[in-house]
């Protein structure tokens, strides 16, 4: 572990339990010091889950069983109790309306580019590190993880060159059979988009998630919504910003909850993009508009939900570009692909 421009930075490799217990001696002190008090994770562990807990842990044995190996070795990191865990990163499946949230810009073209801002427990604000993993039998990736939780619900990239960004979709009503978490860990271990597509198409139900999706090399940006078990596949044609409620599942229409706060970014997002920006920061770090802001910091934001991590990733004919800001820190750690993976 390593500390840069007020990040953590861990680095690891092993098989699936020793990824999983590393990532939760990492997450150790800030789960036990701010989450195990907490009104939601007492909510996430209660006994009325348990059905809904044991139905998806024998789904992901059977779809996923070295998912649930990262998670054991999680939970042991954590010294706590691997059902507890195990549902904790059920969350969102569980409950349709846990605090996180985000905001996705997604700018096509020659090099393509996506930006993100990770939102999510304000108590968690300094504690977000980055990791880099390297499991003997996948691709290696990096992704900006949360104490506690798996890799893969927040943005990433993969050695593959696969560019990763998740925002949490509040549909009603969902009884789930898998954790979107899960998915969302389980695509970093694919080669290629279409065969993250073909999971996905073939996953059972689960909460709601949104994934914007590139590969280098590949011109074509993506927008893919999931949940309940159905799958919504666009192409990204022109610059798009999603703020973590569905545009384009089946949903949409109907089924979701779309907060104050979602709905504010979404169109002040909207308005900045038609107004030409191409910088996804300017869009990413906006507090403007007559609602709520897209860069949230406010101790009372409505959803209890602040941005915590900024990445931006730029495919490139040679590779893909990055860079992570952290709120008070005016210099990003960056990066690209060819580095961050030399093993």
């Amino acid at each position: 572990m390593e500390h840069r421009a007020g990040l953590r930075c861990l680095r690891a490799s092993g098989d699936h339990r020793q990824l999983g217990i590393t990532l939760g001696q990492a997450g150790h002190h800030a789960v036990h010091d701010k989450l195990l008090s907490s009104e939601l994770w007492q909510d996430i562990v209660h006994p009325r889950h348990d059905a809904a807990v044991a139905r998806m842990l024998a789904c992901c044995r059977s779809r996923f069983p070295w998912v649930v190996e990262e998670l054991e070795g999680l939970a042991e990191g954590l010294q706590l109790p691997f059902l507890q865990v195990f549902a904790w990163n059920s969350r969102g499946d569980l409950l349709a309306h846990c605090p996180d949230g985000c905001t996705t810009v997604a700018l096509p073209g020659h090099e393509p580019c996506i930006g993100h801002n990770e939102d999510g427990l304000p108590c968690f604000d300094g504690d977000v590190f980055v990791a880099q993993l390297s499991p003997e039998d996948q691709p290696a990736f990096m992704a900006c993880c949360y104490p506690g939780s798996l890799p893969g619900h927040t943005f990433a990239l993969t050695e593959a060159g696969i560019v990763q960004t998740v925002n949490n979709l509040r549909f009603d009503g969902v009884i789930p059979e898998i954790p979107r978490m899960v998915l969302g860990r389980a695509m970093l271990a694919e080669l290629s988009l279409n065969a993250i597509f073909s999971l996905l198409a073939q996953a059972p139900a689960s909460g709601g998630f949104h994934f914007t999706l590139a590969q280098q090399g590949e011109a074509r940006l993506y927008s893919v919504e999931i949940g309940s078990g159905q799958v919504s596949i666009e192409t990204i044609d022109s610059s798009f910003v999603h703020a973590n409620h569905a545009l384009h599942h089946p949903r949409a229409q109907d089924g979701q909850t779309i907060t104050r706060s979602s709905r504010d970014r979404q169109r002040r997002g909207n308005e900045l993009i038609a107004s030409a920006h191409r910088d996804p920061l300017r869009v990413l770090r906006d507090t403007g508009g007559s609602g709520l802001p897209i860069y949230r910091r406010a101790p009372d934001d409505p959803d209890h939900e602040n941005t915590l991590a900024t990445g931006v990733f730029r495919l490139l004919d040679d590779g893909v570009q990055w860079e992570i800001h952290i709120p008070g820190h005016s210099e990003p750690i960056h990066g690209n692909r060819h580095t961050l993976f030399d093993r």
